[in-house]
């Protein structure tokens, strides 16, 4: 064949056979739309913090960040002193610690939840009116002036019989009195918890649907997290896996599942001194979490730790590096959301965050600049390796453990070409 000859191309199959192939696979095309929508390109806040429905105040946000910050002067006064406690490169202490504070003063809380459930306790039903409405007119205050969260919300009490209708009113009080001020914020975020059977989740469906009704919303407006607490929702009795059901049963609006690390692990016999999130039976609960979760874009968010550091520096450096381990420990798992029960949580959250951003950032964004611009290097990356990259990339942006002068000077990508790579929907 003479040069410039293109190489002839030959067919047996006519165009029929794709069409009828087509045809019959169109239903799995659009379960699979349906089913597996991918990332919904909105932020996930690194942790949650919870607030019993009593003590949330005007003033609870700064509160956190002021008492973390006393935490850090007492404790940790510069970045070789915080370092030293938690191990971190020389090279990263100070742009971590400097991070840190800066966090600390900016914005020291992205998701805060108010508690009407385990950390609020029963009480009458008049003194839990007070506080859900109370609840529903401080956050809309922030919203108005612009100190609340990027997301804020409350967890309600469960579907279960004793306490249902409880919740269900509490839910109510609380969606009604934001509209009351004007349209529901933005970021709001409801957790229902103890979930053991796909029916409680379409019952909270249901609800939500009734509210939106009455109140004229647009149908899917109120999104819900699942918190997965008890063994039923992780495997049920008839051996499937039921926060896979649960998923379905939410009707596209589960936003989360979040892993109750002392409810899940008593209820699988894990004595006191051993729950935790990185006990065995967590590492299980969250890989069929994960597992269920993937590609629905349904986010996964970790556990807690118990152990508040509090009281003599030595003990508050002891708790420290042990909340800096498990952050890091679920971050290098894919968890990249936690809970946070203390306000002296919030420097090792930030400093475990930052400084996994930060420590592979520069290979991060030479590996996707080298295959965005298809050149060669020690890795050859795939589409779906790009895709976690550009992804690592955007939660750093997003937490402020990376500068988006420095992301885009290292791999010469906009943000909207690394939601590209990153296959993220565009957010509503």
């Amino acid at each position: 064949m003479g040069q410039g000859q293109q190489e002839p191309v030959v067919t047996s199959l006519e165009s029929a056979v794709a069409e009828e192939i087509g045809a019959r696979l169109a239903p799995v095309d659009a379960e699979l739309a349906r089913r597996y929508p991918g990332d919904p390109g909105t932020r996930q806040p690194v942790h949650t913090v919870y607030v019993p429905g009593d003590a949330f105040a005007a003033g609870t946000i700064r509160a956190w960040g002021d008492a973390a910050l006393t935490a850090l002067d007492e404790h940790a006064p510069d970045a070789a002193s915080l370092a030293a406690v938690l191990g971190l490169a020389d090279d990263l202490a100070e742009p971590v610690y400097a991070r840190v504070r800066a966090k600390l003063e900016r914005e020291p809380v992205e998701d805060l939840r108010v508690d009407f459930e385990d950390g609020y306790g029963p009480r009458p039903d008049a003194e839990e009116d007070r506080h859900a409405a109370h609840a529903a007119r401080l956050i809309a205050a922030a919203h108005r002036d612009g100190t609340a969260a990027p997301y804020t919300g409350i967890r309600m009490k469960c579907m279960e019989a004793a306490v249902r209708d409880r919740g269900i009113r509490t839910l109510d009080i609380f969606l009604s009195g934001l509209l009351e001020t004007g349209p529901l914020p933005a970021g709001l975020t409801l957790t229902l918890p103890k979930v053991t059977y796909p029916e409680q989740v379409t019952a909270m469906v249901r609800l939500l649907e009734a509210f939106e009704k009455a109140r004229g919303l647009e149908a899917g407006r109120i999104g819900f997290e699942i918190q997965i607490e008890t063994s039923q929702a992780v495997l049920g009795a008839d051996g499937t896996a039921t926060v896979a059901r649960m998923i379905d049963a939410a009707e596209g609006r589960a936003t989360g599942l979040h892993y109750g690390t002392f409810d899940y692990s008593a209820s699988l016999g894990v004595s006191a001194a051993h729950q935790a999130s990185d006990h065995p039976v967590a590492d299980h609960a969250k890989a069929v979490m994960q597992v269920a979760a993937a590609g629905t874009g349904v986010r996964v968010c970790d556990g807690s730790t118990n152990v508040l550091p509090v009281g003599p520096t030595e003990k508050v450096h002891d708790a420290w590096r042990l909340h800096y381990g498990l952050t890091r420990r679920a971050l290098a798992r894919a968890y990249y959301q936690g809970w946070d029960m203390h306000p002296g949580h919030l420097p090792t959250r930030y400093a475990a965050v930052f400084a996994f951003y930060r420590e592979g950032f520069a290979q991060a964004a030479a590996r996707l600049s080298r295959y965005a611009n298809r050149t060669t290097g020690d890795v050859m990356d795939e589409p779906a390796t790009a895709k976690a990259l550009s992804g690592y990339l955007l939660r750093g942006l997003d937490c402020g453990a990376l500068d988006a002068a420095e992301v885009a000077g290292s791999s010469g990508l906009t943000r909207e070409e690394l939601e590209g790579f990153a296959g993220r929907r565009k957010a509503a």
